[in-house]
């Protein structure tokens, strides 16, 4: 399995020093917001997305995949019932894939809880366009060779979609190659009825968690709370999973590179144990 960093975390120096300190680190690529290069996935110029992954591939780490998928532009939503708003929404999807695949990442988590909200009286109309966004979502994602992630998020973000079961639904109805879901432990841990390693036990036999998201239910990085990671990281290699764990804290005590450094030392010493 491949160890990423969530590119956040180290969000306020060039990317080409990012690429330097996630290689020493040794994690084995960069996990990216996609705004972070441009207003809209789309209008990404060829020579921005071609430069990045020179930059990446010249420095020896990998852009695994793209996050936070619909932050810019403002005011998408995969529910809304406003054709304008629908349309704009799934132009940013696709684009998403194209930019995915030319960065040579190969994965798009979908969390997004605030572009996924269901309005008061029309809770199962706003159900079911997000289901259909998801599974054009997929179609682009096949199209580009991308996968396209289903995220669930705590319900304390969002009530559509908070367990992987309510994300397979999803996945199962869209039947789509390019569609999967995906474990964010941080949700995971608050959302799920059994333990995390038990999902993983439940959902990778059938191929269909395709990402990992690890972090700690308090929001901070894996070993800086109560959760274990151990058994999360023996699912995995039980699984023989070939996939990539990111490392995804949204809180940085004291900062992004300390909390960097300690998830790298903690996860490769889990990951290796035993090899």
């Amino acid at each position: 399995m491949r160890l990423a960093l969530c590119a956040e975390a180290i969000k306020g120096i060039p990317f080409r020093d990012q690429c330097v300190f996630a290689r020493e680190l040794g994690y084995d690529g960069l996990e990216l917001a996609p705004w972070r290069l441009g207003p809209a996935a789309q209008d990404v110029p060829a020579a921005t997305r071609a430069e990045w992954r020179r930059i990446a591939e010249g420095e020896g780490v990998a852009i695994t995949g793209l996050h936070y998928a619909l932050v810019s532009p403002p005011g998408l939503s995969i529910t809304s019932a406003d054709p304008a708003v629908r349309a704009a929404t799934l132009d940013v999807m696709r684009g998403l894939c194209g930019l995915c695949s030319d960065l040579g990442g190969a994965y798009i988590v979908h969390g997004s809880p605030e572009q996924r909200s269901l309005d008061a009286g029309d809770e199962e109309g706003c159900r079911q366009r997000g289901a259909e966004a998801y599974a054009r979502a997929g179609d682009f994602a096949a199209e580009a060779g991308v996968t396209y992630l289903v995220e669930p998020v705590r319900a304390d973000r969002t009530p559509f979609i908070n367990t992987v079961a309510q994300a397979m639904e999803i996945v199962a109805a869209a039947n789509s190659p390019g569609l999967r879901t995906m474990l964010d432990c941080c949700t995971g841990a608050v959302s799920e009825e059994t333990p995390l390693a038990a999902v993983l036990d439940r959902w990778l036999p059938e191929g269909m968690i395709a990402h990992v998201h690890v972090n700690d239910p308090n929001r901070r990085g894996p070993g800086e709370g109560a959760l274990r990671f151990a058994p999360i990281i023996a699912a995995l290699k039980r699984h023989h999973y070939s996939g990539t764990i990111a490392v995804e804290p949204f809180i940085f005590i004291p900062d992004g590179k300390t909390c960097a450094a300690r998830a790298a030392g903690y996860l490769r010493a889990l990951i290796e144990e035993g090899t």
